[in-house]
C-alpha cells in the first residue's frame, strides 16, 4: 500500500514562508529509485500545475511563476521530499500536492500522488 503523508500548509502572510513536507511509504525502493518527484498546485478554477521536481540524477526544474522564490530538496534516507517556499504571494494560494514519478507535464508508471495540503497567502 503506497502511501504519500503531506504536511506543512497552512496561512500566512505575503512575503512570509512555508516548507511543506511529503513522505512516501510503501513503495519499494523509496524515493531514491524513483526517476522523479515533483510538486504541484491546484488554485481553484484553475487546472492543476507542476511546481518543482527533482530527478534522480540530481536535476531540478521549477515553474516560471516560482523560480527563484522555491526550493525543492530530497532526502532519500527519509523517503521525503521538501518544498521551501519563501516570499509567499497570493498567487501561490492553492492547495500543494506530492508525486512520485511526475514532473511538469510528464507522467512517469510509477505515478502516486499525496492528498492535498492547502496554501493560503493573504495581502
Amino acid at each position: 500500500y503506497v502511501e504519500l503523508g503531506t504536511s506543512g500548509g497552512g496561512s500566512v502572510q505575503v512575503g512570509e514562508s512555508l516548507r511543506l513536507s511529503c513522505t512516501v511509504s510503501g513503495l519499494q525502493g523509496g524515493t531514491a529509485a524513483r526517476v522523479v518527484m515533483g510538486w504541484f498546485r491546484q488554485a481553484p478554477g484553475k487546472l492543476r500545475e507542476g511546481v518543482a521536481c527533482i530527478y534522480r540524477d540530481g536535476r531540478e526544474r521549477y515553474s516560471d511563476a516560482v523560480k527563484g522564490r522555491f526550493t525543492m530538496t530530497l532526502d532519500n534516507a527519509k523517503d521525503t521530499s521538501f518544498l521551501q517556499m519563501n516570499s509567499l504571494i497570493p498567487e501561490d494560494t492553492a492547495m500543494y500536492y506530492c508525486a512520485t514519478d511526475a514532473c511538469m507535464n510528464w507522467v512517469g508508471v510509477y505515478n502516486y500522488w499525496s492528498e492535498g495540503t492547502q496554501v493560503t497567502v493573504s495581502s
